[in-house]
């Protein structure tokens, strides 16, 4: 199985991370999406009051934690007609999407579409099932066969685009007509800068009918719950009970101290706008210096990135920058067409965020 996996991207970045460190002032890592705030002192609160739990926790979760996501999913995103029943916590988000075609049951027979530029994970997940994989853009080669599932993500990661409500309501329209899942992707969806972002589940996307949609939320970056491995899937009540039934066989539990303070988490607006006004403040003093350095920043319209080329392979701007001593992704992490793009996150202290700002400048 191993032997038909990609090599792990990150692990090629060696050379220009030893670069990068060295420069006299420290290296900027810009490169992994990593929350670096602390954590809100409510969420920690509540998993310390959580931590004396010698039993096994529920693989559904606790009623308190189902009701909170959907009241979350509601106040924040406006979402309405999420039945308690049809949310399900994860072992963090990537974590479901590497293994959702296994737990939906696919293989080789099956189909599953994903972004033209990917989180990586997509693809990973495709091939974890022995499935066969198809970036969007190829939909037109696709001949007879109809994909099983199909997975977007918007706002996007890498690129920060995001997705309107004509092109969300296309893609759910053709895939209900052919019986096609669709798993969307929605950990960025609070980040939205110049653009809105609308959830697949959002009456106006699918007319509160929730058949057939999944929709993938975490809450590493509107939480900083990254290192909690935080995360549920919410949708479709009958293919969340699907993945429910799978799960439990598997032991695929998140532990009951992580899920009250999800419960925290999801029940408190303050601290995530908080955490959306950093993120903000650093974009607004990247975004700039990047620009006036010569890159192009394409999309960027939300999320934790910036998609900059120098109109140059990425391999040669990731030196350019590690010159400097900032470390970014190459675009060709995500996909062929990201070939002359870098990736370059927002995660980082307002302190090394600055330090990139005066190196480029």
């Amino acid at each position: 199985m191993s032997a038909s996996l990609p090599v792990f991207p990150w692990d090629t970045l060696a050379d220009v991370t030893a670069k990068a460190r060295s420069h006299p002032d420290g290296i900027v890592d810009l490169s992994v999406g990593t929350p670096v705030d602390p954590v809100a002192p409510l969420i920690q609160d509540a998993l310390a009051a959580a931590a004396s739990a010698p039993g096994y926790p529920t693989t559904a979760g606790t009623p308190a934690l189902r009701q909170s996501a959907v009241g979350a999913l509601q106040r924040r995103y406006g979402i309405t007609g999420l039945e308690e029943h049809a949310v399900l916590p994860v072992i963090g988000t990537k974590e479901l999407i590497a293994w959702l075609p296994t737990l939906l049951g696919l293989g080789r027979d099956d189909l599953v579409v994903i972004p033209e530029l990917a989180y990586p994970t997509y693809d990973v997940g495709a091939r974890l099932a022995g499935a066969q994989v198809l970036p969007a853009d190829s939909l037109t080669q696709l001949g007879p066969q109809t994909p099983a599932l199909i997975f977007i993500n918007s706002p996007s990661n890498p690129t920060g685009k995001v997705l309107g409500v004509d092109h969300l309501r296309k893609v759910v329209g053709w895939a209900r007509e052919r019986g096609v899942i669709v798993a969307s992707d929605e950990c960025y969806l609070g980040l939205g800068w110049d653009a809105q972002p609308l959830s697949v589940l959002h009456p106006s996307v699918c007319d509160g009918d929730h058949t057939g949609l999944l929709a993938v939320h975490s809450l590493s970056k509107t939480s900083s719950l990254a290192g909690y491995r935080a995360g549920f899937v919410a949708g479709d009540p009958k293919l969340v009970a699907e993945l429910l039934a799978v799960r439990k066989h598997a032991g695929m539990m998140v532990p009951t101290p992580i899920q009250a303070a999800m419960v925290a988490a999801l029940d408190d607006d303050a601290h995530e706008a908080h955490q959306r006004s950093l993120y903000a403040r650093r974009r607004e003093a990247l975004l700039p210096a990047i620009q006036r350095a010569g890159f192009t920043v394409d999309d960027s319209e939300a999320g934790l990135y910036l998609w900059a080329t120098r109109g140059e392979p990425c391999r040669q701007t990731l030196a350019w920058l590690a010159e400097r001593g900032i470390l970014v992704a190459p675009g060709e992490f995500y996909g062929a067409r990201g070939a002359q793009h870098v990736r370059i996150a927002l995660t980082a202290t307002d302190e090394r965020i600055d330090a990139a700002v005066a190196r480029l400048s």
